[in-house]
């Protein structure tokens, strides 16, 4: 009788391609079980890759959540989907992720042909199926079929979980054999400092309309861990103009104030412990062609 420590451990980079606001974090957070990547309903906002770590049985997988492919038009943007493509380049697997809801834009149906011209195979994972009628899925599994290349269709919704422990077993046996490359409850790449900046950077997402929250850059500049157990963490929101620092202050305070509140809510859950998060807004016209906030990301400047 064999030992589970005889079975071969397999370990791999599972990179989810697809248009921006298709559900590729969502799905990463259901895949792993925990949230590891900030979600908001805008599209772009994911900025950097971010991986999330999941064990499934004796194989490790490495899901990297890259920012969505778009027609770039800044710098940041260009950045981004360089990022992107330098992701699926990396990767043992890939996987394209289809709004089902809306599959008829032009750019996920440029990632397909992308990968396909460069004879790059995927998975290809319907979401959002929640949404959809069930007679137009197979029809629009049979069109994307006919149009990339794909190894396997799997329709889920990141949402409530449909159809998500299959993917995450298929992932997992398609995997090479490795040593696991993460401690085995380690959930995610992205150190302390920056998770806690995302996070805040989600609730500017959510609550700010309209190019604000596109204006804006968080950085953790202070984590002091406190005898009770607590942590103080300091905040610095950037804006690049005058007016963007008002509407990020609200009357009398109270935007920054609900900021606050639904990011320390959010670390609590995550870090399991009480937090105390202090924001600041700071003016900083230039931020956006910094080369060290790109850096910071992980991001190309020159790209």
């Amino acid at each position: 009788m064999s030992d589970a420590a005889d079975t071969p451990t397999q370990a791999g980079f599972v990179a989810l391609l697809g248009a921006p606001n298709v559900g590729k974090s969502t799905l990463l957070n259901a895949l792993v079980g925990a949230k590891v990547a900030i979600v908001s309903p805008k599209p772009q906002t994911t900025r950097s890759r971010i991986a999330g770590i999941v064990m499934e049985g004796q194989a490790q997988l490495i899901l990297v959540d890259v920012p969505g492919i778009f027609q770039p038009r800044r710098r940041l943007d260009r950045a981004m989907v360089a990022s992107a493509w330098q992701g699926a380049k990396d990767a043992d697997l890939l996987m394209l992720v289809v709004d089902a809801e809306r599959p008829d834009d032009g750019e996920t149906w440029a990632i397909a042909e992308k990968l396909k011209s460069e004879g790059r195979k995927a998975i290809l994972v319907l979401n959002k199926i929640d949404q959809v009628a069930r007679e137009q899925l197979l029809p629009l599994a049979e069109r994307f079929n006919q149009h990339g290349d794909f190894t396997d269709t799997f329709m889920v919704s990141a949402l409530n979980g449909s159809g998500v422990a299959d993917l995450r077993k298929t992932l997992a046996a398609r995997l090479p054999q490795s040593p696991h490359l993460f401690p085995p409850d380690q959930l995610t790449d992205l150190p302390q400092r920056l998770l806690a900046a995302e996070i805040t950077r989600e609730q500017i997402y959510l609550q700010l309309h309209e190019e604000v929250p596109y204006s804006t850059a968080v950085e953790t500049e202070n984590w002091v861990e406190r005898d009770d157990g607590s942590v103080r963490i300091d905040q610095a929101i950037y804006v690049q103009r005058e007016g963007q620092k008002a509407i990020m202050l609200g009357k009398g305070g109270a935007r920054i104030k609900a900021l606050g509140q639904g990011a320390r809510r959010e670390l609590e859950e995550i870090l399991g412990r009480r937090v105390h998060l202090f924001l600041f807004v700071k003016v900083r016209e230039n931020w956006i062609d910094d080369p060290e906030r790109f850096s910071e990301w992980g991001l190309d400047y020159n790209a």
